[in-house]
């Protein structure tokens, strides 16, 4: 039998850090990776707004992992609740009642506009699209969804069709009935607006033409991401949802809220799109609902749609729908949000640090053509010509320029979340200010090397 980890650190014969290293090099295969490639950090510790390395160094963890660690990390309400869970049932199958589940249910419920007051749990985001989907179609006997560019909706099947980024590419043979259009975003308008009225108008004239040339008999869902996250954080101009909504409800298409990484407080709100005076048919939440200690995801359904399965079987379901542990995290989750005020702190760090000082930044900044955001969810739009709009990287890939400010940014303590041409500043909504503003601060140095790729 081979010795274990413990052992061989006390032999000095190999790290720990090392033998994760290893291990995941021989046998793990990684998501959205080419496998060769990969020199993946050993993370080994976290807490708060920070984790740890292999070699002991601390980083500032400035993208929340994947946008999901809303209350940061090992928060010790929430792990004692998983504790506490453990030790009286892990695990029972979804057909019977338990009691985290139903308190999961009742609190995400109270939470969601209007009448989403029923909740179906999945294990994740991208499955909850998908069953949201599959809702929509089988309601309104139609099979086309639609959905924007610049937008993630999962990596399964139809939400990886759904999404309008060149991770779909691969995965597209055009046979899973999905088509894209274009959402409203002034800085690279689709339509040559000069205006957010112009943008906003011309948008939805435009989603209103693709409905009718598509055969609005024929389209079960438009779903959108309230604010679209990995994207670019494109936040919609005021009155376009509300006529989003209103084209959905003239043409009988439901209207799918996908705000599994909006949602949850990131935006400054519960629900980014009930903030917005929209109520959507079904929304679908992943991340933040117990900031991802546990794998859950869902979808908020309305009543409409509830009743229409009260008669007729859901022909879906999953083994770990509403897991013990997963929603006994939720409800621990919500409650430390409700009870330490972090929705409204998200608001307000976003409005008081982080906006005033990105828009400092811009002024200072050629490499840096605008700023985006709101709550604790921002993006900065990097180029290299700001005449031309020229992104610092190209769509669906990295640069020199991007790769020189990650590596400063690590060097300095900070880990920052990127996309091809753009730095995003999604912290947890509980971040110290002192340590937001010392990471404004390191991502104003990084933005020096951007200004040094510039040409005009």
């Amino acid at each position: 039998m081979g010795s274990t980890q413990f052992e061989q650190v006390e032999r000095g014969t190999e790290s720990a850090a090392d033998r994760t290293l290893r291990l995941d090099r021989r046998h793990v295969f990684h998501s959205w990776s080419a496998q060769a490639q990969l020199n993946p950090m050993v993370i080994t510790r976290a807490r708060g707004s920070f984790i740890w390395d292999g070699a002991g160094n601390r980083y500032l963890d400035f993208g929340s992992q994947l946008v999901n660690m809303n209350i940061g990390h090992q928060h010790p309400r929430v792990v004692a609740a998983i504790q506490a869970q453990a030790e009286h049932m892990c695990m029972i199958a979804p057909q019977h009642a338990n009691d985290a589940r139903s308190e999961a249910a009742r609190l995400i419920a109270e939470r969601t506009p209007g009448d989403l007051d029923r909740i179906f749990f999945t294990n994740g985001g991208a499955d909850a699209n998908e069953h949201a989907v599959r809702m929509a179609r089988l309601i309104t006997g139609r099979y086309k969804v639609m959905s924007t560019y610049r937008s993630y909706h999962g990596g399964t099947t139809t939400a990886v069709n759904m999404t309008g980024d060149p991770r779909r590419w691969p995965n597209d043979h055009a046979n899973t009935g999905t088509l894209h259009f274009w959402g409203p975003f002034l800085y690279r308008s689709a339509f040559h607006s000069r205006t957010v009225q112009e943008e906003c108008e011309r948008a939805l004239d435009h989603l209103e033409r693709t409905i009718l040339f598509e055969g609005p008999d024929t389209v079960a869902a438009i779903i959108l991401e309230s604010i679209p996250g990995t994207a670019g954080v494109m936040v919609p101009p005021v009155g376009y949802m509300r006529g989003v909504r209103d084209l959905c409800d003239r043409f009988g298409i439901k209207l799918i809220a996908d705000e599994v990484m909006c949602g949850f407080g990131r935006a400054g709100a519960w629900f980014a799109i009930a903030d917005m005076g929209v109520e959507p048919d079904l929304i679908t939440f992943a991340k933040g609902v117990n900031s991802g200690y546990v794998p859950l995801g869902g979808v908020a359904i309305s009543d409409e749609i509830a009743d229409f399965f009260a008669d007729r079987t859901y022909p879906g379901g999953l083994t770990y729908s509403g897991h013990p542990l997963a929603t006994a995290a939720a409800v621990a989750t919500i409650n430390v949000m409700e009870r330490e005020g972090m929705v409204a702190n998200a608001a307000r760090i976003g409005r008081e640090i982080i906006e005033p000082r990105l828009a400092e930044m811009v002024d200072r900044h050629p490499s840096l053509a605008e700023v985006r955001g709101t709550g604790a969810m921002w993006a900065l739009e990097l180029v290299s010509n700001p005449k031309t709009r020229e992104p610092l990287a190209p769509y669906g890939g990295t640069s020199a320029a991007m790769a020189e400010m990650v590596s400063f940014l690590k060097s300095h303590g900070l880990l920052p979340f990127v996309n091809y041409h753009r730095m995003h500043i999604k912290p947890p909504l509980n971040i110290a200010d002192e340590d937001l503003v010392e990471g404004l601060r390191l991502t104003d140095m990084a933005l020096s090397i951007a200004d040094s790729y510039v040409s005009i």
